[in-house]
C-alpha cells in the first residue's frame, strides 16, 4: 500500500490506520521523489509496484493561504494528482483512493451537500483554485475507470483536524489556527482572542483518524465512479468551535470578531447518507477528538518539532 503524502496530516493518519492491517506500507519522501515531476513519479512506481495507492499528497492551507497563493494551489495539486493517477494506470495498480475536499461544492450549494451537487454552481472564490484541482482529480479517476477499467475511487472529506495539522496562524486551517491562538492566550494570560469574520459560518469537522478509517473501509468495500462524502453530518459555528476549544484548552476569556476579514462559505455541511448506508459512521465525538488533538499539540510544542508553531 503506497500512501502518497505520508508526512501530511491525512497521510500520516492513513499510515497509522494501515499499521493495523496485514500489509506492507510504502512511503517515499520529497527528497527522493518530487511528486510534481512525472518522470520521477512513474519511475518510482514502476520499481515499487504498489498494489494500492492512497493519494493524500497535496498543497493545502486555509483561506489566507488559498487566496494569496493561487498558482501554487492550482498547479501543485493538478500535477501531483495527474502524475500519480496516470502512473497508477501505467503500473497496473489494483486500487487507488483519491482524497479530495468538501470545497469542490458550489458556494451556495443546498445543505447538506450531496454528491450530486458537484458542478451545479459557482465555487467559493477564496478557495476556488484548490477546488478546481480537486474536481479535476475526481474526473481523472472517473476517466481512467471509463477508458481503462481502473478501480480508482474518490472520497471527499469535510474539514479535518488532529495530529499532524498545520498550526500556523496565517497558513493553517481554521480549527488548528484557533487551537494554537487560544493556547497562546492561555499561556500568555491574554483576556481576549481575535477571530476572523463574524463567527457565524457553519462548519463540519472530522477527526483525521476517523477519516483514515473511512478510507480503508471504502478501499475494501466500494468500487464506483461517483465520489463519496466522508464526514460526520454534524455542524457547528466558528464561534461554537472557538468556545469548545476554549473549554478543552482551559482558557476563560472573550472573543472579538474582526468583521473586515472574510467568512468564506456561509455554511458547509456534508450529506453522508451514502457512506452511512454502506455501514460506516464517525466514531469520535468533536470534544474527544479535539482533546486528543490538543494533547498532541502540547506534546509536540514542548519538543520544538511542531509545524507552524512559531
Amino acid at each position: 500500500m503506497w500512501v502518497a503524502g505520508h508526512r501530511g496530516m491525512a497521510g500520516s493518519a492513513i499510515v497509522r490506520r494501515l499499521e493495523r492491517e496485514d500489509c506492507e506500507i510504502l512511503t517515499v519522501g520529497r527528497d527522493r521523489v518530487d511528486l510534481r515531476r512525472q518522470e520521477a513519479v512513474e519511475g518510482w512506481m514502476a520499481d515499487a509496484r504498489p498494489d494500492a495507492v492512497f493519494l493524500a499528497a497535496a498543497t493545502v492551507g486555509g483561506i489566507h493561504a488559498n487566496d494569496t497563493r493561487p498558482a501554487e494551489f492550482l498547479y501543485d495539486n493538478l500535477v501531483i494528482e495527474t502524475n500519480i493517477i496516470h502512473g497508477a494506470w501505467k503500473a497496473e495498480v489494483g486500487k487507488l483512493v483519491f482524497l479530495g475536499s468538501s470545497c469542490i461544492y458550489p458556494r451556495m450549494a443546498p445543505q447538506p451537500m450531496a454528491e450530486d451537487q458537484l458542478l451545479t454552481g459557482p465555487l467559493e472564490p477564496t478557495n476556488q483554485w484548490y477546488a478546481v484541482a480537486k474536481i479535476a482529480g475526481i474526473k481523472l479517476c472517473q476517466a481512467y475507470r471509463r477508458q481503462y477499467g481502473c478501480d480508482f475511487i474518490s472520497a471527499m472529506p469535510t474539514n479535518l483536524f488532529g495530529a499532524g495539522d498545520n498550526f500556523d496562524l496565517q497558513q493553517g486551517h481554521v480549527a488548528a489556527a484557533l487551537l494554537a491562538k487560544i493556547h497562546r492566550a492561555k499561556v500568555t494570560g491574554a483576556d481576549t482572542v481575535e477571530l476572523w469574520g463574524t463567527g457565524t459560518p457553519l462548519r463540519e469537522f472530522l477527526f483525521v483518524d476517523d477519516l483514515a478509517d473511512a478510507l480503508v473501509f471504502l478501499a475494501e468495500r466500494y468500487s464506483g465512479e461517483e465520489h463519496v462524502n466522508v464526514g460526520t453530518g454534524v455542524e457547528t459555528s466558528i464561534r461554537g468551535l472557538a468556545e469548545l476549544l476554549a473549554e478543552v484548552i482551559g482558557w476563560r476569556g472573550e472573543f472579538r470578531f474582526d468583521t473586515s476579514r472574510p467568512d468564506g462559505t456561509p455554511r458547509k455541511l456534508m450529506d453522508v447518507s451514502r457512506l452511512t448506508a454502506m455501514g460506516w459512521t464517525a466514531p469520535t465525538s468533536l470534544r474527544d477528538g479535539f482533546a486528543q488533538a490538543y494533547r498532541w499539540y502540547v506534546d509536540h510544542l514542548d519538543s520544538g518539532a511542531l509545524r507552524g508553531a512559531a
